[in-house]
């Protein structure tokens, strides 16, 4: 009969509970609980199982015991990723809100797994009080607000959401395009005062009209369909060149873009080269009458330049969801004190202002939570660092069933020359059935599946790797 995956901490060994002890406090040695697993789909998954094809059962990896994995999710992540995260047996602590620098630093001291979205700042200060941490999960689209260098340099993988909340987005610049066009905002307002005032003078259909999108990556692209399929004509600017969809045109310059849109949308990541890339020239550039809407990083435009463009009526109406300085929380903190234009970009007509929403939709966030929490599961479970945005891409099949006494070691270090033969040296009294290594900048990753190897060998691989002057981070799933 095949025996289960055998826990460390299980051992009647005292120096086996001893190393269990010490190494749960650095994240590295790990074991298999007695709870079944099923690891989420992805890379690792074999063709046979694909396909179909009956084969061994996966080994449930996992680090440490269940009860030692502790995670932290702040920012009101959606329930789905917190109920995969709980049913792996994690210790998951959630909160509806960022935290103070101060507060942080506390929290993360303990935990080896933290999400956040787009509000939470893990700053190298923050990050170097992080003992045990060994995974960030984004669970939105920018990781502009990790310090990826800082994480990557001290063993620690960064997860983020690209593509689930794409939809979201674009739709809500159609809704913005469309209300913009009709000053509908305006009117709503009017209504709510009591004032009843019909107009049609410069309300626009949009049939006809020039989109001009920004960045035509996964949201962009999208909103191209959406807009061409209600008659507008779509170019785009990119700094790659890109494969257009339906209609759309790809043009060489922002330059000609903006000479060229009625309607111009940003959807950039935050770079040195997009900050400020919308000030005060490029709004001379954009038609008499034309419109601005930003969803995509708040660095991306100078405010008061567009407040200035729109007081002349260069710019009729603007839309914006993002801004370089937002509220930790909800409340009336949108004033001065946070943006000193604050109060001249509320006063002007035509404008809509929302609170970072455009990923805000339930079918958003709840994908946004499947796809991250996922990938932390495989990666706290399996080492798998697909879809890291700060690690090299390494996966290696599931270890099964027929594989008992195989370890699984993930040694992250620097990328140096001699390194592979040093771990080689310490892996040498073992067959290397599986062995896996990429680098990305100054960091390697290497990851091998090890076999015949006894319960009390662990001990001595662990502490031989963790010797190596290379060492970034070790783990052994057993």
């Amino acid at each position: 009969m095949i025996s289960a995956a055998r826990d460390i901490a299980g051992s009647g060994n005292a120096n086996i509970n001893s190393l269990s002890r010490q190494v749960s406090n650095s994240l590295g040695i790990s074991t298999s609980p007695s709870a079944t697993f099923h690891s989420p789909s992805g890379p690792s998954a074999s063709f046979t199982q694909r396909r179909g094809v009956t084969s061994a059962a996966a080994k449930h990896l996992k680090p440490f015991n269940t009860k030692d994995i502790k995670v932290l999710l702040l920012e009101n992540v959606n329930q789905t990723g917190q109920d995969i995260l709980s049913s792996q047996g994690y210790q998951v602590e959630f909160m509806k809100t960022s935290l103070p620098e101060d507060q942080l630093i506390e929290k993360i001291r303990d935990v080896h797994v933290i999400g956040i979205r787009s509000k939470t700042k893990l700053t190298a200060k923050v990050l170097q009080e992080a003992k045990n941490l060994i995974v960030i999960g984004c669970f939105c689209i920018g990781t502009n607000q990790v310090d990826l260098a800082y994480a990557a340099n001290h063993g620690i993988a960064v997860f983020n959401s690209p593509f689930s909340n794409s939809r979201s987005v674009a739709e809500l610049m159609i809704a913005e395009i469309i209300s913009l066009a009709r000053q509908l905002g305006d009117r709503s307002m009017e209504m709510h005062t009591g004032m009843w005032h019909k107009v049609s003078a410069r309300c626009w259909e949009v049939r006809g009209k020039t989109l001009g999108i920004i960045g035509y990556g996964h949201i962009g692209s999208q909103l191209s369909v959406l807009a061409e399929s209600m008659g507008m004509n779509v170019i785009y600017y990119d700094i790659i060149n890109l494969m257009a969809l339906g209609t759309a045109r790809q043009v060489p310059t922002l330059t000609d873009l903006l000479r060229e849109a009625d309607f111009v949308t940003c959807h950039v990541p935050e770079t040195p080269d997009t900050k400020n890339m919308m000030a005060e020239e490029q709004f001379s550039q954009m038609k008499q009458g034309s419109y601005l809407l930003n969803a995509s990083r708040g660095s991306v435009v100078v405010i008061p330049d567009l407040i200035n463009a729109m007081r002349t009526g260069r710019i009729a109406g603007a839309a914006l969801d993002v801004y370089p300085s937002e509220p930790g929380g909800n409340g009336d903190y949108f004033n001065n004190g946070l943006n000193t234009w604050a109060e001249d970009l509320r006063s002007l007509n035509n404008i809509i202002l929302t609170p970072h929403i455009g990923g805000s939709t339930e079918e958003a966030q709840s994908a946004i939570g499947v796809e991250v929490s996922e990938a932390l599961v495989r990666y706290v479970n399996e080492g798998s660092t697909v879809g890291s945005v700060n690690m090299p891409e390494v996966v290696l099949r599931s270890l099964t069933m027929d594989e008992p006494n195989h370890v699984r070691v993930i040694y992250i270090h620097r990328n140096v020359p001699g390194v592979l033969r040093r771990v080689n040296e310490i892996l040498g009294d073992h067959n290397v059935d599986k062995q896996m290594t990429d680098s990305k900048g100054d960091v390697a990753y290497l990851m091998a599946d090890i076999s015949n190897v006894n319960v009390g060998e662990i001990k001595d691989l662990f502490e031989n790797l963790e010797g190596l002057s290379s060492r970034l981070m070790t783990r052994v799933l057993y």
